[in-house]
């Protein structure tokens, strides 16, 4: 009998996660060529060949990351990714999420069920207990992404992040474990 479980780590209604590879480079890079315009200033994923190498690679190597594609569950497309960083294992069990929408899958509700999914990855076989996101003030779809999924907003840090060549001021939210089961 054939195999028929499906490629998704996690998977809702519209999307799935899967880990990124490096086969992943040409669409990944691809996407975030079209998406220049979205991203920046907040956001400056890799657009080159080497540079998602690089990136990738980091990401499927480095105990303290993991890396998650967000793909349409219609056709496979990659519409976003959500990435957990500095991992902290022991008593902290915490990461920091990094995440971005592709231009041709933005405002579709696609990120809030995805991340959604790493949330619950995260707490579920991860067996993570804290996740924060660092959103410059003015990126509003990223703090209105975080306010959707349940994250609390902590506080502000000002030059908190090193991002495009300044010191970026950041607001902090987060989420815990308990937060996800009790509300």
């Amino acid at each position: 009998m054939p195999h028929t479980g499906s490629a998704y780590l996690a998977e809702g209604p519209r999307v799935g996660l899967r880990h990124f590879t490096l086969a992943d480079g040409p669409e990944f890079t691809a996407r975030a060529r079209e998406s220049v315009d979205l991203h920046r200033p907040w956001l400056f994923p890799p657009s080159t060949a080497d540079a998602y190498t690089a990136y990738a690679s980091r990401l499927i190597e480095d105990p303290s990351k993991a890396g998650f594609l967000v793909c349409s569950r219609q056709d496979g497309a990659i519409a976003g990714f959500v990435n957990i960083n500095n991992i902290v294992q022991g008593a902290f069990q915490c990461g920091a999420l990094g995440y971005g929408a592709f231009a041709h899958a933005a405002g579709r509700g696609l990120m809030r069920e995805a991340l959604d999914l790493v949330v619950g990855h995260a707490f579920g076989p991860m067996r993570l207990h804290r996740l924060e996101i660092n959103a410059q003030p003015g990126n509003t779809a990223s703090i209105a992404l975080a306010r959707s999924c349940g994250f609390r907003h902590e506080g502000f840090s000002p030059k908190m992040i090193h991002i495009d060549g300044e010191w970026r001021d950041h607001e902090r939210w987060a989420i815990t474990a308990e937060m996800r089961t009790s509300g």
